[in-house]
C-alpha cells in the first residue's frame, strides 16, 4: 500500500534561458519568512539591530551559506566528481548543497558579521537559530517536490514511489520527515524558548543557538535511518550514513556552548550592570 506522489513539475515558469524553480522559490520563502518573524517579533530583545543591519546580515548569510553549502559537498560527498571539473562549484543550480556546510558558512558569516558591526557572535547566533527552521522547512518540501533526497525502501502506509527512484519501490517521504521535525518541530522548541527565556528574564546570548544544535543534531541523526543514503557514498560506518557521522559532533557542540552559556548572567541582569558603570 502507497500513498500517490503528488507529481509537481519542478520548474513553475520558463522564459527562454531562465527557469524559476520550485527549490529555489521554496529557498526564498523561507530566508523571507525567516527575516521577517526577526524582525517583527524578537530581533530588538535579542540583539538591537536596524533594518538596514538585519539586511546587511542576510546578505552575510546568503554568501556564507551558498559557499559553506557547496564547498563542504564537493569535499565530503562528491570530491572525485569536482576534482575532475573544479568549475562545478560555481554550477550551483545543478544542485549538491550540504546543510551541514551551510551551518559552517552562515557561523563564519555570522562571526565576520558581529566583528564588522560590533555586536556580540552569540547574540547574531541566536538570531540565526530562530531564523533558520522556516528554511529548513520550505528548503526540504523543496526536495519533495523535486523527488531528491528520498529515504529507503519501506512497507509504511505512507510509502511513496518518487518518478527520480529507478529501482521505482515505495520509499519513506523522509524529506517531509525532516520538514516536520527539523523546521516545525525544531522551530516550535526555538521560538518558545526565545519567548519564555526573555519573558521570566533568563535568556542569555546563546542559549537558543546551542539548543538549535542540540535538536537539529538529534533530529537529523534519527531521520537518516530512513533515509536513503548517497549513491556514490552508501553507508560509511556500520549502519551510520555521512549524515549521521556529520550530525553527531552538533549535539555536542550545543552541549558544550549551552554549559558555557548558562554559566554567564542573563541577558536583563548583564544589561542591568553595564548601565549601573563602575562603582564608585
Amino acid at each position: 500500500m502507497t500513498i500517490p506522489y503528488p507529481h509537481i513539475p519542478p520548474v513553475i515558469v520558463s522564459i527562454g534561458p531562465l527557469a524559476v524553480r520550485w527549490y529555489g522559490l521554496m529557498y526564498a520563502v523561507g530566508y523571507v519568512l525567516g527575516y521577517r518573524l526577526v524582525r517583527t517579533r524578537t530581533a530588538r530583545a535579542i540583539l538591537p539591530m536596524g533594518k538596514a543591519d538585519l539586511e546587511s546580515w542576510i546578505g552575510y548569510l546568503v554568501i556564507g551559506m551558498l559557499v559553506g553549502a557547496r564547498v563542504i559537498y564537493a569535499v565530503v560527498y562528491d570530491r572525485p566528481a569536482f576534482a575532475r571539473d573544479p568549475m562545478e562549484l560555481l554550477r550551483v543550480w545543478h544542485g549538491g548543497l550540504s546543510f551541514h556546510g551551510a551551518v559552517l558558512g552562515m557561523t563564519i558569516a555570522c562571526v565576520i558579521f558581529a566583528r564588522v558591526h560590533r555586536v556580540r557572535f552569540l547574540a547574531v547566533a541566536d538570531l540565526l537559530a530562530l531564523a533558520g527552521t522556516p528554511g529548513l522547512f520550505f528548503g526540504r518540501l523543496g526536495n519533495f517536490i523535486n523527488g531528491e533526497l528520498y529515504g529507503r525502501p519501506s512497507n509504511v502506509p505512507w510509502a511513496m514511489v518518487f518518478p527520480t527512484d529507478r529501482l521505482r519501490v515505495p520509499r519513506h517521504p523522509s524529506q517531509l520527515y525532516e520538514a516536520l521535525a527539523e523546521g516545525v518541530l525544531l522551530g516550535l522548541i526555538v521560538w518558545t524558548l526565545a519567548r519564555w527565556s526573555l519573558a521570566r528574564g533568563w535568556y542569555r546570548s546563546g542559549l537558543l543557538a546551542s539548543v538549535f544544535l542540540i535538536g537539529y543534531g538529534v533530529f537529523r541523526f534519527l531521520i537518516e535511518f530512513t533515509r536513503q543514503p548517497d549513491a556514490q557514498l552508501g553507508l560509511i560506518i556500520g549502519p551510520f550514513s555521512m549524515g549521521q557521522l556529520l550530525s553527531i559532533g552538533m549535539p555536542v557542540l550545543g552541549i558544550l556552548l549551552l554549559a558555557f552559556v548558562t554559566r554567564s548572567p542573563p541577558l536583563e541582569n548583564a544589561m542591568h550592570s553595564e548601565s549601573d558603570g563602575p562603582p564608585a
